[in-house]
């Protein structure tokens, strides 16, 4: 009976594929300036550390608030001035003695006030998404590294910081392409314990360094330590 546990074992052993592979986040961000402008804000104390709810990088917005104030001032007057005037067309269009030039002098009057209001608007979403854009704020995911300091100027696609997304692990192994349909009919253990997990993604091409593999994913729920090694094996 020893014997046949035995070559049962061996058996079990000589189906069994093994891989080692290190824990990394489920996902890592670059996080880069959208627009140009002076740094005026950074906060080292959160490297290295979770964010909640943090500011990170502040980007210099002074004449951006100003422009924007003003500019809502201007739509205010421009669009008064629109109604007076689309008034004044609608009261001409009732009076036989105007003129055609004059109604059509009246109707230009209003498009370009309209136009002028369209422009304002379209100066005003662009000066939100810029100041929004200044101000850099992460809720929850891991502040890896800053990479720009107070006083530096930068434009847009300049690295600003890197952030990590900690609520899950990922694991990458190359597996033979040959062995693709049967790993995904056998257990996944790591470190040796028998787990749930299943293959997250299996890329369909052949990796440009291991040209005779596949690339898979294993996502990891809720992991303690990143970084480390681990064996991954399918029984």
């Amino acid at each position: 009976m020893k014997y046949i546990f035995a070559l049962l074992f061996l058996v079990n052993s000589l189906f069994a594929y093994e891989f080692y592979a290190k824990l990394e986040p489920v996902n890592s961000y670059e996080i880069k300036a959208a627009v140009s402008g002076k740094v005026i804000y950074v906060n080292d104390e959160i490297e290295g550390k979770k964010a909640n709810n943090s500011k990170i990088v502040e980007i210099d917005s002074y004449v951006d608030r100003i422009d924007l104030k003003q500019s809502k001032v201007k739509l205010k007057a421009v669009s008064q001035m629109l109604e007076i005037e689309e008034k004044n067309y609608n009261r001409m269009l009732q009076v036989s003695s105007k003129s055609g030039f004059e109604k059509d002098s009246q109707k230009l009057k209003a498009i370009n006030y309209r136009t002028t209001k369209a422009d304002i608007e379209v100066k005003i979403a662009n000066l939100k998404d810029s100041i929004k854009n200044k101000m850099l704020k992460e809720k929850n995911r891991y502040i890896y590294n800053i990479a720009v300091k107070e006083g530096d100027y930068v434009n847009p696609g300049t690295l600003l910081y890197e952030a990590k997304d900690l609520s899950k692990g990922k694991l990458e192994i190359f597996v033979p392409i040959d062995d693709i349909a049967d790993i995904k009919t056998k257990t996944i253990y790591l470190n040796g314990k028998k787990s749930d997990i299943k293959l997250d993604k299996v890329y369909k091409v052949a990796d440009s360094k291991h040209i005779s593999s596949y690339k898979v994913e294993i996502v990891v729920p809720d992991p303690k330590v990143f970084s480390r090694l681990v064996k991954v094996e399918f029984k």
